[in-house]
């Protein structure tokens, strides 16, 4: 014969062990559908669909760096605006170039004139959360720029880069799985 206590402690157990799956599938949940699932907070300027009438193709990537906005150009007018950080005074460019490579959580080796004026930076960095190219890449052809993540997302919206586009990890997450290797990418100042 079972003893009240003993039944009394058995249902307190179980209840307590449903409770505790329930939040942890609750903060599971939370972790990777909300604004931080990669654990860099959300844009300053949130993505959104805009009217978008141009004549390029839907599908091409436009990034208006005085706008410090990355346009994905859709079907009938619209695009996909995101915010993005641009590069400071000296290091804006312009020109068209396609998606030449696509890396998810990328490593990172500064290039030789980066070293040169930060001597301080790290040499290379394997990909991850703390990596300045954060949770995607694509490279543009074959110059030192990318589109990429950030894990500071109070940069977008800032021109703070050598010469990169920013965009939050979220941002740029959802941006790399809408675009392919050879994209179009045009950018203007």
């Amino acid at each position: 014969m079972i003893r009240p206590i003993a039944l009394m402690f058995a249902a307190f157990t179980m209840l307590a062990t449903a409770g505790q799956a329930q939040a942890e599938f609750f903060d599971s949940r939370d972790m990777m559908s909300g604004p931080n699932f990669f654990g860099t907070g959300a844009s300053p300027i949130p993505r959104t669909t805009v009217n978008y009438p141009t004549n390029y193709a839907p599908g091409t990537i436009v990034v208006n760096t005085a706008e410090r906005r990355l346009y994905l150009v859709l079907p009938n007018g619209q695009a996909l605006r995101y915010g993005i950080g641009v590069g400071r005074d000296g290091f804006r460019w312009s020109g068209t170039h396609r998606i030449s490579a696509k890396k998810e959580w990328p490593s990172w080796t500064p290039p030789s004139q980066m070293l040169h004026r930060r001597p301080d930076l790290p040499r290379h960095m394997a990909g991850g959360i703390e990596n300045p190219l954060g949770a995607r890449a694509m490279y543009l052809g074959s110059t030192l720029y990318r589109i990429h993540g950030s894990n500071e997302p109070e940069t977008i919206g800032q021109a703070v880069s050598s010469g990169c586009f920013r965009m939050t990890n979220d941002d740029v997450a959802d941006l790399y799985n809408r675009v392919s290797v050879g994209t179009t990418v045009v950018v203007k100042n």
